[in-house]
Order: structure tokens, then sequence, then C-alpha cells
């Protein structure tokens, strides 16, 4: 098992920025890769990027391309989200969670982020 911890949500306007930290502990030597998944109300959750844990290699999803930056760092076994440009519609709850074999098993609680128009 990995437990996850997510902070750094808050309310921002548009236009501005947040960063997420997610803080893994337990059994981190079995994770392949992290990502960062955001659901807001009604929707589906979605994976807005994702980083391998060895490696390096991120995804992005095209909605947030150019404007996030995933980074990691081993050896304190935390990820980030560095969110710019903020808009409204992507107030949700956002959330970390950790792969194995490529597979996500552990999850955060999430943290909210709400963007005021």
């Amino acid at each position: 098992q990995v437990q996850l911890v997510e902070s750094g949500g808050g309310l921002v306007q548009a236009g501005g920025s947040l960063r997420l930290s997610c803080a893994a502990s337990g059994r981190t030597l079995s994770v392949s890769d992290m990502g960062w998944f955001r659901q807001a109300p009604g929707k589906e959750r979605e994976c807005v990027s994702a980083i391998s844990w060895s490696v390096g290699n991120t995804y992005f999803s095209e909605s947030v391309k150019g404007r996030f930056t995933i980074s990691r760092d081993n050896a304190k076994n935390a990820m980030y989200l560095q969110m710019n440009s903020l808009k409204p519609e992507e107030t949700a709850v956002y959330g970390c969670a950790a792969a194995s074999g490529g597979k996500y098993i552990n999850w955060g609680q999430g943290t909210q982020v709400t963007v005021s128009s």
C-alpha cells in the first residue's frame, strides 16, 4: 500500500496559479507512475498529468498542455503540479494517484481547487 496526501489547493482567480503537492509514504518502491486527476461536479474523473517515477517521462492532457507542469522528487517521495493560467471550468477536486505495474491502485483524498471568474 502507498499512502498519498495532497496539499496546495484553494481559491484562485482566473488566470492565476496554484501548486499542488502530493506526498507519498508506505511501499513507494512499488510505484511505477504517479498521476494527477481531477473531477468536477457531474463530470467524469480525468487524468490531467502523469509522470513515470523512475525515468520521469510525462503526460499532459490536451486541455492543460503548456499551462501545467508536473515534477517529482524521488528523494522526498513527492510529486508536484504547477498550474498556471487557471480557468473557471477547471474548478474541481484534484487528487494524486500511484500506479504499480502501470495500473493506478492507490489514491489520495483530493484537494479542492476553485477558480473564480
